[in-house]
């Protein structure tokens, strides 16, 4: 069981490389300079969403218990006082309150086209599949 709070916030994670792809369309357009640009997945998931899918690709399935909010800000209180840096903090809590979603569709000079998909990308990542994962290894005899 995971005892979650904000289950219910909502998330339209990018991808990383449509990130870089769109930067690296708009850096000698003129048209760009001073511009805000929102840069977003193609869908929008919740928390505990997010939570579910993670775990299904690792093959690791729990129950998501979601906390009303006067629990969630006591766990994050207590995470915010144990050792380390907290997993979440009450000021995570009052951000989560505020979709992070866009408010559109990806502006067409970034170049992007369809954006890449958690299901397409992710699995990749949190099974250390993904090209890059080589390296971890290295980073780790390194001691970085």
């Amino acid at each position: 069981m995971i005892p979650l709070a904000c289950a219910d916030a909502q998330f339209q994670p990018v991808f990383v490389g449509d990130v870089a792809k769109g930067i690296v369309n708009v850096l000698d357009l003129d048209a760009a300079n001073r511009m805000t640009y929102e840069l977003a997945g193609p869908s929008v998931y919740t928390l505990a969403e997010l939570m579910r899918f993670a775990g299904a690709t690792i093959g690791k399935h729990s129950r998501i218990i979601k906390l009303p909010e006067s629990l969630g800000r006591l766990q994050a209180m207590t995470m915010e006082m144990a050792p380390g840096e907290p997993v979440i903090s009450r000021d995570n809590l009052d951000s989560m309150k505020t979709p992070n979603i866009a408010s559109g569709p990806l502006a067409p000079e970034l170049g992007i086209g369809e954006p890449t998909s958690i299901e397409a990308i992710a699995p990749l990542y949190l099974t250390g599949n993904s090209p890059r994962s080589r390296f971890s290894g290295f980073r780790t005899m390194a001691h970085r």
